[in-house]
């Protein structure tokens, strides 16, 4: 192994406290050189958001560390000659499309896209309804998913991200989704890029066994699942059998060592 990819929630910090020994593994990932970034399919937060996040919990980062869907999707509109785009994701991270002029999800105006990524509370009938015509009414507008992550553990507990969104508008609509974000293998492929490695000298770091090791998997890398966050023992059980089990972000640098 050569790099690494962390996934934020769940594995560095759960909700607003940071995993023991996350910090520890951080710096020591930059003592040694080893080239990383922050792969997250949170959609509800712009990178600057996050990396104000870290840096009250005593790590230092920049936007440029952090892989998000946004930026695998904003150039993948950019790409296909995409423009106004309808957005489905907060307020805060519909900012870093604002280069793509969109559309309000509550506007008449016919779409070039219609985007989907974690509204959380923001969802209703009628929001998700509002997708769905928009896809409906013209059969060449493409839906672009920003992830497919199942759920995930907020300080309340467990909630739906945006994946049981996404399928729920694949069903109704007969399409499949662009997928932009975790499991799907462009996604790893953007982070494999940015951090100028092959794919199979990249570990992922995660605490979902399907997106976060799954994924990875499919796309070339190693997948090492750790035992914090969403991380239940039924993830041992399945079909995806990650590269290492880690008690958490804490074990990196060992398992690094003995690999």
């Amino acid at each position: 192994m050569a790099g690494v990819l962390l996934d934020l929630d769940g594995v560095v910090y759960v909700g607003d406290a940071l995993v023991p020994g996350a910090a520890d593994t951080i710096a020591w990932l930059a003592r040694n050189g080893v080239p990383y970034r922050y792969l997250t399919n949170t959609t509800s937060r712009p990178r600057s958001a996050i990396v104000e996040q870290l840096g009250r919990m005593g790590i230092t980062s920049n936007p440029a560390e952090v892989v998000t869907p946004v930026v695998a999707a904003s150039a993948w509109l950019r790409r296909e000659g995409i423009e106004r785009p309808a957005l489905f994701v907060p307020d805060a991270t519909a900012a870093e499309f604002a280069a793509l002029d969109t559309v309000a999800a509550s506007d008449d105006e016919r779409p070039g896209a219609v985007v989907i990524g974690d509204l959380g509370r923001g969802w209703d009938f009628a929001t998700i309804n509002r997708a769905f015509r928009l896809l409906m009414d013209e059969p060449r507008t493409p839906l672009v998913a920003l992830g497919l992550t199942r759920y995930w553990r907020a300080d309340d507990g467990l909630r739906l991200d945006t994946g049981p969104f996404v399928r729920a508008l694949e069903y109704a609509t007969g399409r499949a989704a662009v997928v932009l974000g975790k499991p799907d293998a462009a996604f790893y492929d953007i982070a494999v890029e940015d951090l100028g490695l092959e794919a199979d000298e990249v570990v992922m770091v995660g605490d979902d066994v399907r997106a976060d090791v799954g994924g990875a998997q499919r796309a070339g890398l190693a997948g090492v699942l750790v035992r914090t966050g969403k991380f239940s023992a039924q993830d041992l059980s399945g079909d995806v059998v990650p590269d290492a089990v880690l008690d958490s972000i804490a074990d990196l640098p060992g398992w690094w060592a003995r690999s």
